[in-house]
């Protein structure tokens, strides 16, 4: 797992409950690279899964809903990391549709190595998209997140649905529309 993921998430951590149980889940995750991350570095996604963990045990917030905020707070640093990405788009729907053809084509030349979820696009119109989240690593929460906080970027709102499709997550069903103006 690419390193800016971690970087962003200790972040988040320390902002959200401070730099105290951001040490916490540090030193109880017993992690290989001892907690220490750059944001171009590659990383086991099992220290991820031990991070979250300690998080949960720390908060007592459910591991999908940190995944969800850790998704709202991850797309304003992924936005800031690579602006040129975002700017390509005038509205949310027209972003998350090109996810798959555009926005990891562009992560992939930048990370090769990234191991990314993949997005089905099964329908589309101007205020509405259906699509099918895959991933073995089962973070649809995380995507949910990232997906409200598009439509947050774009000064718009809406209507975010799901549904497993697969019960550990892997495959999972996004309904999407955005409200009117």
């Amino acid at each position: 797992m690419k390193g800016i993921i971690f970087t962003e998430f200790l972040e988040m951590v320390e902002e959200h409950f401070g730099m105290e149980i951001a040490d916490n889940i540090i030193e109880h995750s017993k992690l290989q690279s001892g907690g220490i991350y750059t944001s171009i570095g590659t990383y086991d996604f099992n220290e991820m899964v031990a991070l979250i963990s300690e998080l949960h045990k720390e908060v007592g917030i459910p591991v999908n809903d940190l995944l969800y905020t850790f998704g709202k707070y991850l797309f304003n640093g992924l936005g800031a990391a690579h602006p040129e990405v975002i700017a390509n788009y005038s509205n949310p729907i027209g972003l998350l549709y090109s996810i798959e053809d555009h926005i990891h084509v562009h992560v992939r030349k930048l990370y090769p190595d990234a191991e990314l979820p993949t997005f089905h696009i099964l329908e589309k119109s101007e205020r509405h998209l259906s699509m099918v989240y895959s991933s073995s690593r089962g973070l649809y929460a995380l995507a949910h997140g990232l997906i409200e906080k598009t439509f947050d970027h774009f000064d718009t709102t809406s209507q975010v649905t799901y549904e497993l499709l697969e019960k550990d997550g892997t495959r999972v069903k996004f309904d999407i529309v955005q409200n009117g103006e």
